[in-house]
């Protein structure tokens, strides 16, 4: 909320777009999970709406790039940047790639056949750590 102020402030408005348009998912996220009238989201809810944020723009980037619209796929790339500012940091590929292998040491995983099971472990251990389609590719590589 402060740097939704601060934007406004600054009259900067690409930073108060996207501020406004994360607020507004993350009310309606803490709308839809509000139970006995309580109504607040965990760190880690927020996290989630961050990323899917941050994933929507993603794809519109590469659909953009597809299509030869430069212009809003920069536009695209500028709104990223603003929500990724608020996401925690990432895990790297090669921390990822540590964790898949542990964790294919631990159930005993051997083939594609078990990645089905090795990402259910995975994705709850990293949700908000490493991007689904990471750890997805990395899964697939190490069980190859």
């Amino acid at each position: 909320m402060a740097d939704l102020k601060q934007a406004m402030k600054d009259k900067d408005q690409d930073r108060l777009r996207v501020l406004r348009s994360l607020k507004s998912k993350l009310l309606e996220r803490e709308i839809s999970e509000r139970k006995d009238g309580e109504a607040s989201l965990s760190d880690e809810q927020a996290v989630e709406v961050l990323m899917k944020a941050a994933k929507q723009r993603k794809e519109s980037i590469e659909q953009f790039e597809k299509g030869d619209r430069q212009d809003l796929a920069d536009g695209e790339r500028a709104e990223l940047e603003i929500i990724e500012s608020y996401l925690p940091e990432m895990l790297s590929e090669d921390e990822v790639r540590d964790i898949a292998q542990e964790k294919i040491n631990d159930l005993g995983a051997e083939d594609m056949s078990d990645m089905g099971q090795v990402m259910g472990i995975m994705m709850q251990e990293l949700k908000g750590k490493a991007e689904g389609s990471l750890v997805s590719k990395i899964v697939k590589d190490e069980l190859s």
